[in-house]
């Protein structure tokens, strides 16, 4: 996106994501690019159109947008977005737009939405997803139809060759274990390392257990002479209840005892509750207790079998705490021996009930200097937001979390470990937990993941059998994470099959290794389906595309723009020209702290206070802490990263170009902390060494558009040598010695003098030569020509890039705009050696 933004091929550009990405794009798109994008929801809407002049729309008024698809897609706001929809859309977690089946409508408007969007074909789009393929074919290929129709009617898994190279310019795939070991030398993820910790339920527990169980069974097979879609709410309504039971007995009483109005008897029986028990991957979990299909499965129980249920809340409710949950017992053990051995933890809960009972009694457990902070769907977006930024990463700290921040928020600068407290019922879904700190970012070498459960829990069991061992069996042989193959209600077919049908004898006696047809059947689809994606990694693993010639590539850009040493270097010297005092932070040598108090900012330029962000005084305190930065990716935990696109940054070159460009002394008495022209005594060289920094200005001859300028700075040398038919030093030197080139002594400032004027009267009078000024010296013939290399460079690049968007490169030409501007000057005079 900023490649075509700088090179003039896009003029507007949007980025359509989940409403909890838009915060995390704008922050990514200021800080890392320098482009100030605006937040399109209906929180900000408001501001932005009134900020916006009559006979406009905002989406013409802002260029640079950040859209929640959920805001997007609603019949309200889609039409007058698709009208004015920008040259590039760039859509985050796309696989939540695939086509989707017919209950889930909130899929299948952002689907109508992209269809929509793609209709046109001269539009840019980038769909991004960590999860392309859900498992479903269809849904997939939903995807690739929006990039070429034809992709919609393909078969992937026997593409011919012409196909796969067709469907290969569009599909771009990275593993994480290409990344690891083809693109990045580096450390950039962590090791994660897997446990199994278990717990046994307590005499009373096991009680409740039991006749839970045994309620549900009867209500299983009583309920088999029932019509279909009676019957299959009480399978829903078994299993919700048996989940919940084993969940907590907070849970539990939450479920039976705490519930809603009852349904009336003539609502439909055709409803779907599969959606309150299975874990949607691309969907949001609702973290409520199951109360819809508990309920209806009452209406259809005698008075007797009621009574049965009051019995069961009344039991659950005496099992809370320490005494005779076990469960709680073992997690606070474990939670309290991670952060022994120094990690941040994360206990993922099923349901809001489990979360605040296990919070409250961590509180109670734990030492007083541990925060425990506990996160559920009842708080809004921007609250959990607000909670996680609060907490101290310097103190030992833990998460108690439900599913609603399994997905959008990073929490991996906070926390580097997982316990799931509750196994989930869809592997994808764990996937996506642990995800949340086994990412890129992670500062900690290893992470700890750690599957909770019981071992004479036979729902647990279940869930293991059907689906986690499996999934952990898969990701062993094939390297990564393959999704469960099926929709919600085969994968509950499934567990309910494991649960009940084949187990008609006491829940003791149940066996984890009995036959099960259908269960064999379940995996040898999930296993069909990773030999698939094995397949199909090979095949598009974009192997054309070559490590060496990327790094290459960004090498040169790194040459040009500076790399991320030489912004820690310009920083770090900017700021002692400002006496603007940095300093190392002593627990960690990558991070610098930014003085914010009152009496170093009055020391400041205007343009340069304008650039800190604003001061956040401590509550209850006076003290204003320091702003903490980092010019390291990934960044370490509580620091804000600094590239060269920056804010503070280009305020700081901005600043000192301006004042270096300022003719000597001011008015004012005002002088400048830098200046355009120097001579230093070195040992970095052997030889007299001029050094120029020039201001390069290219015309690009785009086909079908108007001429762009475009321009830049280089750094050039050169050395006079008798005889050398081109004195210019080679490329790259130039700037590594205006870079690294140290004083050795002192030179006199008539001398200095001297020096700079020999390397002028070198150039001739450069000002005046105009359009000729190569011809006033062979030096200048030699500049002259390495600029016209340059540009021949630079042509090439762009070529390359609009071949890679399929767009026109016959016509387009970058012609040097002569003569160059001399920005400064630095005469390098070697040491005399003794």
């Amino acid at each position: 996106a900023r490649e075509l933004w700088d090179r003039g091929e896009i003029k507007r550009f949007a980025v359509l994501c989940p409403p909890y990405l838009c915060d995390q794009w704008e922050k990514e798109l200021r800080e890392k690019f320098n482009l100030e994008a605006v937040v399109f929801r209906s929180s900000t809407i408001g501001r932005l159109e009134r900020q916006t002049p009559p006979g406009r729309t905002i989406y013409e008024q802002f260029p640079i947008q950040v859209i929640s698809i959920d805001w997007a897609k609603s019949d309200r706001n889609r039409h007058l977005f698709l009208e004015f929809c920008p040259e590039l859309v760039i859509v985050d977690e796309a696989h939540g737009a695939a086509e989707a089946s017919s209950r889930n409508k909130a899929q299948q408007q952002r689907h109508r939405l992209l269809r929509d969007i793609a209709a046109d074909a001269s539009r840019h789009l980038i769909l991004l997803t960590a999860t392309p393929h859900s498992g479903i074919e269809t849904a997939f290929r939903s995807l690739l139809q929006l990039l070429k129709p034809e992709f919609g009617d393909w078969d992937l898994s026997s593409l011919s060759e012409t196909q796969r190279i067709e469907l290969a310019r569009h599909f771009v795939q990275r593993t994480r274990t290409d990344i690891k070991q083809l693109w990045e030398s580096s450390h950039c993820f962590p090791e994660r390392e897997a446990e199994d910790v278990s717990y046994s339920l307590s005499e009373d527990y096991r009680k409740l257990f039991d006749q839970t169980f045994q309620f549900c069974s009867e209500l299983v097979s009583s309920g088999e002479a029932l019509a279909t879609p009676r019957r299959r709410v009480r399978y829903w309504g078994a299993l919700a209840l048996l989940r919940c039971v084993m969940s907590s007995p907070a849970a539990a009483v939450a479920a039976l005892e705490n519930r809603i109005k009852p349904l009336e008897e003539e609502q439909s029986d055709q409803e779907d509750f599969s959606y309150t028990v299975f874990e949607a991957d691309q969907e949001a979990t609702d973290d409520e207790v199951p109360i819809p299909p508990i309920e209806k499965t009452e209406t259809t129980l005698e008075q007797a079998e009621r009574r049965r249920l009051r019995r069961l809340a009344d039991l659950a409710a005496r099992l809370a705490g320490p005494e005779k949950d076990r469960k709680l017992v073992r997690c606070i053990e474990k939670i309290q021996q991670l952060l022994r051995e120094g990690f941040h933890p994360i206990i993922w809960c099923r349901y809001v009930a489990t979360a605040e009972y296990l919070g409250q009694e961590l509180r109670r457990a734990l030492s007083e200097e541990v925060q425990v902070v506990v996160i559920t769907g009842r708080q809004g977006e921007e609250e959990r937001r607000a909670m996680i930024d609060e907490i101290d990463a310097a103190s030992p700290h833990v998460l108690v979390a439900t599913d609603c921040l399994s997905e959008g928020i990073n929490l991996q600068e906070k926390f580097n470990a997982v316990l799931h407290c509750d196994l989930p019922w869809n592997p994808n879904r764990l996937e996506q937990r642990e995800g949340r700190v086994d990412r890129y970012g992670q500062t900690a070498p290893r992470v700890k993941a750690v599957r909770f459960y019981g071992k004479d829990n036979p729902v647990d069991g279940a869930v293991l059998e059907v689906l986690l061992n499996k999934a952990q069996e898969i990701h062993r042989s094939l390297g990564t994470h393959v999704p469960v193959p099926e929709e919600s209600e085969t994968v509950m077919e499934a567990i309910f099959n494991s649960l009940f049908l084949r187990h008609r004898r006491q829940p003791e006696q149940l066996s984890l290794f009995e036959e099960n047809v259908q269960l064999q059947m379940f995996h040898r689809r999930w296993e069909e389906e990773a030999r698939r994606e094995k397949i199909s990694r090979s095949r598009f693993a974009q192997r054309a595309i070559k490590p060496e010639e990327v790094a290459k590539a960004l090498q040169e850009v790194d040459a040009v723009l500076g790399d991320a040493r030489s912004v820690e270097d310009f920083v770090c010297n900017a700021a002692q020209r400002l006496n603007l005092p940095l300093r190392r932070d002593s627990r960690n040598p990558l991070v610098y702290l930014v003085p914010r108090d009152q009496n170093v900012l009055a020391l400041l330029p205007e343009a340069i206070r304008q650039a800190l962000p604003e001061p956040v005084t401590r509550s209850g305190t006076r003290e204003t802490p320091p702003w903490r930065i980092s010019f390291t990716s990934p960044t370490p935990e509580g620091a804000e990263y600094v590239g060269r696109n920056h804010r503070f940054v280009a305020s700081l070159a901005r600043y000192l170009l301006e004042e270096a460009l300022a003719a000597g002394k001011k008015e004012d008495g005002h002088i400048p902390v830098v200046s355009r022209c120097g001579a230093v005594r070195t040992r970095a060289v052997q030889l007299l060494t001029t050094l120029l920094l020039l201001q390069v200005r290219y015309l690009v001859e785009i086909p079908g558009k108007a001429p762009m300028l475009a321009e830049e700075v280089l750094a050039l040398g050169w050395q006079p040598q008798e005889g050398a038919s081109d004195p210019l030093l080679p490329d790259g030197q130039a700037l590594a010695l205006l870079a690294g080139a140290e004083p050795s002594s002192n030179i006199s400032p008539s001398e200095k003098r001297e020096l700079v004027a020999f390397a002028l009267e070198m150039l001739g009078d450069w000002e005046r030569a105009g359009e000729n000024w190569s011809g006033l010296t062979p030096l200048c013939r030699s500049i002259a020509d390495k600029i016209h290399q340059r540009a021949a460079q630079l042509e090439a690049s762009h070529k390359r890039i609009r071949r890679a968007v399929s767009l026109r490169v016959r016509e387009l030409r970058v012609r040097p705009q002569m003569p160059p501007d001399l920005l400064a000057i630095l005469v390098l005079q070697p040491e005399v050696r003794q």
